[in-house]
């Protein structure tokens, strides 16, 4: 069965990874999202995965603190890197071929982020985990996420959440809130829907890359949207 999306970019949170604990990694969570990558690539998709690091050092609440905002987003972008290189070797246990590049040098771990080697190795069947956010503070991993599945010529760019889609309104507080299926870009704005940050919205909007927002936690989803499943909430441009 041929995909309707051949080469897609999925990215996490790394509050994804905590599971139910405090801080850090879980390694049954992990387990399991990489079963959900490895299942994906092994029908036929070239799988780009951005995590980012709010589970260990999240550069925006550091700065809050007090601490200087580019310490804290260059800390935020080392954080990344420790949760990519757990969901590499998570991905590698289930027989995986993975490569992690770093916007950020630090060759003695992973590979440098170069956008042509990136396409090489996806084409080649092996997983790409891009590191580091886009390598500057004051983007975030929502930013980095959109620049890499632009740069690899992304045919969808996925969003893992812990809610099943885009809502009018917080679905947790109103019990009335209603889910989108389908938004445009305009949509988005005008309604303020915070579906990404506003930088990393405007990069997808500008390349007019599809996004979906879904939740992560439901076993097989990742393949099933691959299949073409109207699951969860697709952000793109008016057809």
């Amino acid at each position: 069965m041929s995909l309707p999306y051949r080469r897609v970019l999925l990215k996490l949170s790394g509050e994804a990874l905590m599971g139910d604990e405090d801080y850090g990694i879980d390694p049954k969570v992990i387990g399991r999202l990489a079963r959900e990558v490895i299942e994906a690539q092994q029908a036929g998709a070239e799988v780009g995965v951005v995590i980012g690091g709010g589970n260990i050092f999240r550069g925006a609440g550091l700065a809050a603190g007090g601490m200087d905002r580019v310490t804290g987003d260059q800390m935020g972008m080392l954080a990344t890197v420790i949760n990519a290189l757990a969901m590499q070797d998570a991905l590698e246990k289930l027989g995986g071929k993975v490569r992690v590049m770093s916007a950020i040098k630090i060759n003695d771990v992973c590979e440098d982020y170069i956008r042509r080697r990136a396409i090489r190795h996806l084409e080649k069947g092996r997983i790409c985990i891009f590191a580091a956010g886009v390598g500057s503070p004051f983007f975030t991993t929502d930013s980095g996420a959109a620049l890499r599945a632009i740069e690899i010529g992304a045919d969808l760019l996925l969003k893992a959440t812990k809610v099943d889609g885009v809502y009018d309104k917080d679905p947790k507080k109103y019990p009335d809130a209603v889910r989108f299926e389908r938004l445009d870009y305009d949509e988005v704005i005008s309604r303020d829907l915070q579906v990404m940050d506003t930088a990393a919205f405007a990069l997808c909007r500008d390349s007019d890359l599809p996004l979906r927002i879904f939740d992560m936690s439901q076993p097989g989803v990742l393949l099933r949207i691959l299949r073409g499943e109207p699951i969860g909430t697709l952000v793109q441009g008016r057809r």
